[in-house]
């Protein structure tokens, strides 16, 4: 079977066979002609099969027929990420060069005046992301009255980064007679609850397991200590044949570490993570895809519907917290029939979540021999605190200098001086001193307070005398009699 099979018309066919597809994945060959049946779709397969092609070939040639009108989009497309949505607009582009078909891409991270303005004059297709579609809806920019046709890309991933909510309330703007295809990777029960809310009658198309990943992909997982990851990730990309490699972490701050301790060994690293603007991100993505870097440090973001040819190797530095992502991440190896191989460094901490990731695959990872890795040396940049820390060196002595000890090293590269016993010179000769003089100080005896204090006497604190005690008893006068001192001169008679 080849496309001309699958009923699309002759200009659509000059544009893929450019491309350079002949034939299609089995994916497309199911879901193409169920859709220009005009019929909903429920689309199960694995990252990297080419679903995206499964939806965007049929929807051209579906409004390729039509008339646009300003701030009204015909058809609606819905992505998860920024980058997955620029990856949908370069499918329109490169397929639809033979059509008169305008599109527009409604993404976070960047002004709203040129999107506004695009809405403006009318386009047939709107990719966007669900935050940034909710937006300008918000603020009366778009109507969705006019869309005919939503397509729910990737909608597990729409679950786990919390946009159901947001996608339940754009279904209820859409016109109630449409076309909805939902394609995803897996079908937990709130995306089968969403499934069977908003879609008509729809064909389902499974062409794998659910969660199973692609047969092409070899997959390893690496016993090693977390603070051996990074030496063990080094010996993959150095001794594993590798061409271009993904490298995911589970957390934003452990790509920007990965990256920069990659490039301080001499790797061609790049980033792409969350915190990211959006123009550096896209920047990094094309440098990854045109060659220039071989090594791509990525966050979750990259995990889902990145389609990059030729990546040779997937590295899970972490073990996904959600088992999900690690389908999708293996997924982004292996693609178009192509052999990948995947690695995931397993920590003692991560043995919960390798468990979650072998249930739903229903497969274990078998464990890749990591004992003969040679030692690596220490990094020349400083890195965080997960860097293994080298073992500090015994301080063995001799056994002829157990006694002694180490002679230290002057700091700041100074020369050491030599150290010299000090010479005994002899006190200069004093002139005479007057001969009053030396009487005078041989003869006046030094007061108490003018000699050492070393030389004093110790000092006696004054006897005091001794109350009596407050407890005495003491007989009280008789009454009218003086008590108290008498005067001198009351003893004095004036005769």
């Amino acid at each position: 079977m080849n496309f001309a099979d699958l009923g699309l018309s002759d200009e659509l066919l000059k544009s893929v066979e450019a491309a350079g597809y002949t034939v299609p994945t089995p994916i497309q060959a199911q879901a193409i002609p169920s859709v220009l049946m005009m019929r909903d779709i429920i689309g199960i397969a694995q990252t990297g099969t080419g679903k995206t092609a499964g939806f965007v070939l049929p929807m051209i040639d579906i409004l390729a027929h039509g008339r646009r009108r300003a701030r009204m989009p015909r058809s609606l497309i819905l992505e998860p990420t920024r980058e997955l949505a620029a990856q949908v607009a370069e499918n329109f582009e490169k397929y639809g060069t033979n059509h008169d078909l305008k599109m527009a891409l409604l993404i976070g991270g960047v002004q709203m005046g040129d999107q506004i303005k695009a809405l403006d004059e009318g386009v047939d297709v709107l990719i966007a992301t669900p935050g940034r579609l909710m937006d300008l809806f918000e603020r009366g920019k778009i109507l969705l009255t006019g869309c005919d046709l939503l397509v729910i890309d990737e909608a597990d991933r729409m679950l786990d980064m919390g946009f159901i909510p947001d996608i339940e309330t754009i279904c209820t703007k859409l016109p109630a007679q449409r076309q909805t295809l939902l394609f995803s990777a897996t079908m937990p029960p709130p995306i089968k609850k969403l499934a069977d809310k908003f879609l008509s009658n729809p064909k389902s198309i499974e062409v794998s397991r659910a969660a199973s990943t692609n047969a092409d992909i070899v997959q390893f997982k690496i016993d090693v200590p977390a603070r051996k990851k990074r030496e063990a990730l080094r010996y993959i990309l150095q001794n594993d044949n590798v061409s271009t490699a993904i490298v995911f972490a589970n957390r934003k701050t452990t790509v920007r570490e990965l990256a920069k301790s990659l490039k301080s060994y001499g790797f061609s690293a790049g980033e792409i993570h969350g915190d990211m603007e959006q123009p550096a991100r896209l920047a990094e993505l094309a440098l990854f895809k045109e060659g220039k870097i071989n090594i791509l440090c990525a966050s979750d973001v990259a995990a889902r519907g990145l389609d990059v040819k030729g990546v040779s190797h997937v590295i899970n530095f972490d073990c996904p917290w959600h088992p999900d992502d690690y389908v999708h991440r293996v997924g982004r190896t292996g693609r178009a029939g192509a052999k990948g191989r995947a690695f995931t460094l397993i920590a003692p901490e991560d043995a919960e979540a390798l468990d979650n990731v072998e249930k739903l695959t229903g497969a274990k990872l078998p464990a890749f021999d990591f004992g003969t890795v040679k030692p690596v040396e220490t990094e020349p940049a400083v890195e965080s605190a997960e860097t293994e820390k080298p073992a500090r060196k015994s301080r063995a002595r001799s056994e002829n200098t157990a006694d002694a000890k180490p002679e230290r090293k002057p700091r700041g590269g100074r020369q050491a001086k030599p150290k010299v016993e000090p010479e005994i010179e002899l006190e200069p000769v004093v002139e005479p001193l007057l001969e009053a003089e030396v009487v005078a100080r041989e003869t006046v005896k030094p007061s108490e307070d003018s000699r050492p204090r070393r030389d004093r006497a110790p000092h006696k604190a004054p006897d005091r005398q001794s109350r009596p005690p407050r407890n005495d008893y003491e007989e009280p006068t008789e009454p009218g009699v003086w008590n108290g001192p008498v005067p001198e001169f009351l003893g004095v008679s004036a005769l």
